[in-house]
């Protein structure tokens, strides 16, 4: 297993490039496509996907019945390891994906309307190296320097460990080795400031030798008995109602 933890984004980074992904457009062509770049950026940075299996994605991968579908199936023909997997979808990318549908104005569930690949140019179906520049260019705006997309899958990955177990992950990501999910079980300076801070002790948490004795336990206190209530047939004449 590496020594080293995979390059991250934190979570204001995140926001802050797909800010720009989405809000930088200024005539209607550039506004579709930052839709679309949006949308991609979605698919990488909260369903983890490669960016080879984003390009091979088809508009039938992503919709049913002209709606997001529920999770993302990648074919084994879609992977470099040939490990098929499926990908719940998040609630902010189902609406990324709406969006982005909108934005084709495909107006019939016609299956043919959804055979062709999801992400285009006006060329034609856009390249591993068409969204590694896409990516990148949205990382210098945003944050002042290039991130890659595969920066977007780590983040993911990572994200996903703090909350669940290694064979989960394993899953999602489609490895086919656990070792190859390992590498994100390493501490982020995140986790290490979390550490320090927790640990140290804050002014007023240290208590005296008094105080961190504990109390004598108090002799129970002496109870009267209970009055037994008064049954209601105690009086023939008394309802019971």
């Amino acid at each position: 297993m590496s020594s080293e933890s995979p390059p991250t984004l934190e979570t204001a980074e995140c926001e802050s490039l797909l800010d720009i992904l989405l809000t930088s457009a200024t005539t209607a062509n550039k506004k579709r496509k930052a839709v679309r770049n949006h949308c991609m950026a979605l698919l990488m940075l909260d369903a983890g996907l490669r960016v080879g299996e984003l390009v091979s994605l088809r508009l039938s991968d992503l919709y049913f019945n002209m709606l997001p579908v529920k999770s993302i199936f990648i074919k084994s023909h879609m992977t470099k390891n040939k490990v098929e997997h499926h990908i719940p979808v998040s609630h902010p990318l189902s609406e990324a994906l709406s969006s982005y549908l909108a934005s084709l104005s495909i107006q019939t569930v016609d299956p043919l309307n959804f055979v062709d690949f999801a992400f285009q140019s006006a060329k034609g179906t856009l390249t591993t190296r068409q969204v590694e520049r896409i990516i990148r260019a949205a990382g210098w705006k945003a944050l002042g320097r290039p991130v890659h997309p595969h920066v977007l899958r780590h983040t993911a990955a990572s994200r996903w460990m703090r909350v669940t177990n290694e064979a989960v992950v394993q899953r999602l990501l489609g490895h086919k080795y656990l070792s190859s999910t390992q590498i994100y079980c390493h501490p982020n300076s995140n986790d290490l400031r979390q550490a320090i801070d927790k640990a140290t002790v804050q002014p007023g948490q240290v208590l005296s030798a008094e105080q961190q004795q504990p109390e004598e336990p108090h002799p129970p206190e002496q109870q009267a008995p209970r009055a037994q209530p008064a049954s209601p047939f105690a009086d023939p004449s008394a309802s019971r109602w």
